[in-house]
């Protein structure tokens, strides 16, 4: 009598679990199948899911600097893909899979040290011209200035002189000049970051696109590869155009022609040698 009672008991709380009526006929073959029971874990947690890994994109050219199967920073036999953070799959351009310390694994300063080397790219692209142009003209020719080197050019406003390009007096002072930029630079930057038409803060597109460089999705994406790379490259010349004037006082255009004149006489070797005789002006 009692293995019975038990027996109930246990067919009751079965059928009670599973939602299935005591006595219910079966409406379908089906239905005659005893249930499948489905364990579920009270006690452990849900392992996050891996965000989804990009397409590779349909382009040829764009499958070069996008998606999973881009270009990274070492040649594959010296880094997996496995090895690359996974907040670095290929979306943004320029993305190499390069982040030894972590530093955008927040989304929020993912998109902010973008912005940072992007604005600080475009600098350094404007920079490097103007180190360049005004000295390689006055080396071919024209007239821009006693020498158009880049820190002796500076040094004139910090005397109170005035600029001279192409034999034309301008008459900017070091105030006038530092008041420019406040106002122009400032007034762009606060345009940008405020974002009063709804634009893409960091690119050209929708009403500031001038040049109808969005007009081609494809085309554009390989642009903004294309700007940053030249922008990383202008960084470093930048640093480089530093460091040749401390050393060497004079400026690229003038380091370029002596060491063409000249290579193995003239390097960074026979300079830091002491081989040559300098004297830095700075």
């Amino acid at each position: 009598m009692a293995t019975t009672f038990a027996a109930g008991s246990a067919i009751l709380a079965r059928s009670e679990l599973l939602g299935q009526p005591i006595g219910a006929a079966p409406s379908s073959p089906q239905a005659s199948r005893p249930p499948r029971l489905h364990v579920l874990s009270l006690f452990t947690k849900k392992k996050p899911k891996a965000p989804a890994k990009p397409k590779a994109p349909a382009n040829e050219e764009l499958a070069k600097w996008y998606g999973p199967d881009r270009r990274i920073y070492l040649p594959e036999g010296l880094l997996a893909k496995s090895d690359i953070p996974i907040y670095l799959n290929g979306e943004i351009p320029g993305d190499y899979g390069f982040d030894p310390f972590g530093l955008s694994k927040k989304p929020e300063d993912f998109d902010k040290y973008q912005a940072y080397e992007l604005i600080h790219a475009r600098w350094a692209m404007l920079g490097a011209a103007g180190f360049i142009l005004p000295e390689a003209f006055n080396k071919f020719g024209a007239s821009c200035g006693p020498e158009a080197v880049w820190f002796k050019t500076g040094a004139l406003l910090l005397d109170g002189n005035t600029l001279n390009y192409f034999g034309a007096n301008i008459p900017v002072n070091l105030a006038a000049a530092v008041l420019a930029e406040i106002i122009l630079v400032g007034g762009a930057e606060y345009f940008r970051s405020t974002n009063p038409l709804n634009f893409d803060r960091l690119h050209p597109g929708g009403p500031f696109d001038p040049l109808g460089l969005a007009k081609d999705p494809d085309a554009f994406a390989v642009l903004k590869v294309k700007e940053i790379k030249n922008g990383r490259l202008a960084m470093f010349a930048m640093l480089g155009f530093f460091l040749q004037a401390y050393v060497t006082g004079e400026g690229p255009v003038e380091n370029l022609a002596a060491h063409l004149s000249d290579p193995f006489g003239n390097n960074i070797l026979t300079v830091l040698a002491g081989d040559i005789e300098r004297v830095p002006s700075l």
